[in-house]
């Protein structure tokens, strides 16, 4: 019931290779125009990356920070471009010389923190153009990575209130109002993971509620297939999904898709079925530990608890255009422990499931 694609895609490794080459699809083909703030160029497939962009916001001196500060990981894996990595701190550099820019995005009373990030910032960038005069990648990527997290927590500052309503037929399900950081204990170690609920909060909500409730505790994981899906969720027993010991029924959870340049996400329907082929999701499988929500082939409202990370191979399914975008809903990325994931077959075991940060963003459904 809970195959991820139909039985055409069941050997979908080579399937999907070969639509995709016939079909020509790729980033430069397949990307289109739109409000987003992601990058032309190369398609983003880092989790936390694509977590940033995703957010509600409008700031663009910070998103071409951001860009910049990204890209210089895209220059060290082409052969080391220091020219290009220097010209991405200058641009940085510039831009964090201007910090009025970047703080009339932020609420006044978060201001004085957010001066202190754009102080670290700067900082931050100046040892960078060290680290490259003297082209230490270690230094590079580890600094790197650490003021892109600082420009995480700048860019989330900005964000005042929840993006749009949701639609009130789904006020009987758990909401995340925001985000939340999941960190899960498995049998072969750990793995954390955001979920976002700007972009799919009834998905989002739905999972933090089930991880909250302790349902994924002891849980096999049900479904292995390399460079391609690992799935879980499935409990014990005849059931096939979550029972809501409130209504003692099986609680489903709608197609929830936010595209990018639109203002709320499309509901119950494929971006295939809407006629849609061309428009991208604001939350892409693109990155190796995309976690998404299964559901019966022929039921886009019927998912319930099982779910499934993407273990994304970019020779077989491209980022920037592939088969599961549009048709799943991707709720959230891995942001750590890729290697544990890879490790992860059918038959390992999640030993706990905890919310650590961004509970106070779940609503849960008020009482009729």
């Amino acid at each position: 019931m809970f195959n991820i694609l139909k039985s055409w895609l069941k050997n979908s490794l080579t399937t999907i290779l070969l639509v995709t080459i016939f079909l020509g699809i790729n980033t430069a083909t397949w990307t289109p125009p739109s409000n987003a703030a992601l990058p032309s160029g190369n398609a983003i497939t880092e989790g936390k990356a694509l977590l940033r962009y995703a957010l509600p916001i409008e700031n663009k001196p910070v998103r071409r920070l951001q860009a910049s500060l990204e890209d210089i990981a895209t220059q060290l894996r082409a052969n080391r471009r220091w020219g290009a990595m220097s010209s991405d701190l200058k641009t940085a550099s510039r831009i964090l010389d201007q910090p009025n820019q970047i703080l009339a995005s932020v609420p006044t009373e978060r201001q004085p923190q957010a001066e202190a990030w754009i102080a670290e910032l700067k900082s931050g960038v100046d040892s960078l153009q060290e680290s490259v005069k003297v082209k230490d990648k270690e230094q590079i990527l580890e600094g790197r990575n650490k003021l892109l997290d600082i420009v995480t927590q700048l860019e989330e500052s900005m964000v005042t209130e929840f993006p749009f309503e949701v639609p009130s037929e789904y006020n009987n399900l758990p909401q995340l109002k925001g985000r939340a950081t999941v960190a899960m204990k498995t049998n072969k170690g750990h793995l954390t993971m955001v979920v976002d609920g700007y972009s799919a909060p009834v998905t989002a909500g739905n999972f933090v509620d089930l991880v909250q409730r302790g349902f994924y505790d002891g849980l096999e994981f049900t479904r292995s297939e390399e460079s391609y899906v690992l799935q879980t969720g499935d409990p014990p027993g005849k059931e096939v999904g979550f029972i809501d010991p409130k209504t003692d029924k099986y609680r489903a959870v709608p197609l929830e898709i936010l595209v990018e340049g639109d203002d709320q996400p499309t509901y119950g329907i494929t971006l295939e079925e809407a006629g849609r082929y061309l428009d991208m999701p604001v939350l892409p499988f693109s990155s190796f530990g995309a976690l998404a929500m299964a559901r019966p082939e022929t039921e886009a409202n019927g998912g319930s608890s099982q779910f499934f990370f993407f273990l994304f191979e970019p020779e077989l399914t491209p980022a920037g255009r592939n088969l599961l975008d549009g048709r799943y809903a991707v709720f959230g990325y891995l942001t750590e422990g890729k290697e544990i994931l890879d490790k992860l077959k059918e038959g390992d075991k999640i030993e706990s499931a905890t919310v650590i940060q961004g509970i106070e963003n779940l609503v849960q459904p008020q009482a009729a």
